[in-house]
């Protein structure tokens, strides 16, 4: 049975198109004057998506353009679209850096877990105008928690790499084990060459992706830091604000923005809905390729736009099911 889900594109780009969205993995062209602090204005919203079934028995309003996948949990998968092509993921690739520095220094509770020292690349890299960084300073010392948030929060690409040599030695050795995980997994589409994601080599699929959400979501910690709106890291002199500006509203907590020239606008993201009997369920998305305007800030905001009516429809179809 096709359970249909009513027009909601428009009103949605509308209200979307007002949230500000900061900067995330650049690549290629200079990018409007922002930083991992500050928001950028919203530019014009994206094209409606169309309402489409993909197999699952209920239709959904997905992107129009890229590639996107959406389960839910106890339900199972509610389609994917678009051509499962190995495409830049952008910073969407900090949550397999996340998932590793995790699973080999693994936090919990309020464990803040060793102080790791800031070193002379990544303090020379935060002054690097083509990339969303974190200013610091070399031997300055944050907590491995203080950096997982200075990474996923604001979507800093000099904290991922600081992260990844103080876990490896060399960022190299730590993509090694980025793409051993990947493996692990059955991201069989899937390559990592940066920690970051600012190397437009990484590539993978939106399915793929999707098993790393199912995969990393399971951890506190790192469900606690990117459900975080913002967050003040003492030795840093302003706040860090969260590049997923769609975070508390319709059921979303999380999880990873990504945006770049040549990966577009890019997002995975969780939320807990209701179903038609109450219970809340856990939906776990991934939509790529996002294209609306000319830089990475509007590409972003295209991935916002249309995530948020993908998860609107997921919403209303869930609120039919028991």
């Amino acid at each position: 049975m096709v359970i249909p889900v009513v027009a909601i594109a428009v009103g949605l780009i509308a209200s979307v198109t007002a949230f500000a969205v900061a900067t995330t993995s650049h690549h290629g062209s200079r990018p409007a004057p922002t930083s991992a602090y500050e928001p950028a204005p919203a530019p014009a919203p994206a094209p409606a998506p169309v309402p489409v079934d993909h197999g699952s028995g209920v239709t959904l309003p997905w992107p129009a353009q890229g590639q996107s996948s959406v389960e839910v949990e106890g339900v199972g998968s509610l389609g994917t679209k678009g051509d499962q092509k190995p495409v830049p993921i952008a910073s969407v690739t900090k949550v397999m850096t996340a998932l590793v520095i995790l699973t080999d220094h693994p936090l919990d509770g309020d464990d803040q877990g060793p102080k790791i020292r800031v070193d002379a690349a990544a303090a020379n890299e935060a002054s690097d105008p083509e990339q969303s960084t974190v200013p610091v300073a070399a031997g300055q010392t944050f907590s491995e928690h203080d950096l997982l948030e200075m990474m996923l929060i604001p979507s800093g690409n000099n904290i991922a790499r600081l992260l990844a040599r103080w876990d490896a030695g060399t960022e190299h050795a730590f993509v090694a084990k980025m793409n051993d995980a990947a493996r692990r997994l059955g991201m069989t589409d899937t390559t990592y060459t940066g920690a970051s994601g600012y190397e437009e080599t990484t590539t993978s699929t939106a399915a793929d992706q999707l098993k790393l959400a199912r995969k990393v979501v399971g951890n506190e910690v790192f469900d606690r830091i990117v459900k975080m709106p913002g967050a003040a890291v003492e030795g840093l002199r302003a706040r860090l604000v969260n590049t997923n500006t769609l975070l508390g509203a319709d059921g979303v907590i999380g999880l990873k923005t990504g945006s770049s020239t040549p990966a577009g606008g890019a997002l995975m993201w969780a939320a807990r809905l209701p179903d038609a009997s109450g219970k809340t369920r856990l939906v776990l998305g991934v939509v790529l390729e996002q294209r609306q305007g000319s830089t990475s800030n509007d590409f972003l905001n295209a991935a916002l736009v249309n995530s948020r009516i993908l998860i609107k429809g997921v919403g209303q179809a869930l609120s039919s099911m028991r």
